[in-house]
């Protein structure tokens, strides 16, 4: 029981990043905007937040330093694709590699330095409960905060004006802007919330699952939370069951190793990728029940003058 235990949390550790990430672009998505510099804002949060950490001695600095970093790469992006309607293919990939480039001269001064992780928040009581207390009650505040995440997402998209309005946008940006919704503005307000979203899962990476800089140390995470959108079929419950699979697979390759399992090492460290790949082809050649991307996604939209 207490193998399986530690096989659980560590799932949870590997998984929530992935599920931040990928609820953040998913709203991106849903407004009609298709931003793959997930990775590049995920690596500048970690490098920023444990820049501010380290030279604030304040944890929560570091978070709220890594949730601006990735604001404001979000907003390069949304000037190019927004303000100038430029290719969000191109300048999603631009972003990526500017944000993995720059986040390795923002931490070069702070490799090998360490600083205490984000403590847990133990609910009284529950968490003493053997085996569940752990593993449901005596977690970080970003695994908390990453299933409100998804709850709020799913009441706003699903129950809200504003996120029918959003999901207008997402589905033909021509029909909303004529009934008088300011689409760039929707659309730039929810490239800035995928943006904070995946700071903030940088932040985890580098406060939380390991507490230290590394250049490169999102190792792709990026690419997983944006097949994890399509995975779920743009609905954030799904997401949750994506970004814990993929977690999963990612701490059982681990573990395969470990136990000397006669596959080359760099096979399985490959697995969760190669099956990431699979997972979307099968998705789409069986995808039914109109789990189709939003119709205006990716297509730039300027309103008339």
């Amino acid at each position: 029981m207490t193998l399986l235990e530690a096989i659980i949390l560590t799932i949870i550790t590997a998984s929530t990043p992935l599920l931040i990430a990928a609820i953040g672009e998913l709203v991106v998505e849903r407004a009609g905007v298709l931003n793959l510099g997930v990775e590049g804002m995920m690596i500048m949060g970690a490098a920023v937040g444990i820049a501010a950490a380290i030279t604030t001695g304040s944890g929560m600095l570091g978070v709220l330093a890594a949730i601006g970093a990735g604001m404001a790469m979000a907003a390069i992006f949304a000037a190019l694709t927004l303000g100038l309607a430029a290719n969000q293919v191109a300048a999603g990939l631009a972003l990526a590699i500017f944000g993995l480039g720059l986040s390795g001269v923002v931490g070069a001064g702070f490799v090998g330095q360490q600083r205490a992780g984000i403590g847990r928040i133990d609910v009284p009581f529950l968490s003493d409960i053997p085996f569940l207390g752990p593993i449901l009650f005596a977690q970080d505040p970003f695994v908390y905060a990453s299933f409100a995440l998804v709850v709020g997402v799913a009441w706003f998209l699903g129950r809200t004006r504003a996120g029918l309005v959003l999901r207008a946008c997402g589905e033909s940006a021509t029909s909303a802007h004529a009934l008088g919704y300011k689409v760039l503005r929707i659309r730039f307000l929810a490239v800035l919330f995928g943006g904070a979203c995946a700071g903030l899962a940088g932040a985890y990476l580098s406060l939380v699952a390991t507490p230290f800089w590394s250049s490169g140390m999102t190792s792709g995470r990026g690419w997983i939370a944006l097949a994890i959108v399509v995975f779920a079929s743009w609905r954030p419950g799904r997401a949750v069951v994506g970004a814990y699979l993929f977690g999963g697979i990612t701490i059982l390759q681990l573990h395969a190793q470990g136990a000397g399992v006669p596959v080359p090492s760099q096979l399985l460290a490959a697995m969760p990728y190669l099956i990431t790949i699979l997972v979307l082809v099968l998705i789409m050649r069986v995808r039914r029940d109109g789990a189709a991307g939003p119709a205006s996604l990716g297509t730039p939209f300027v309103p008339d003058r």
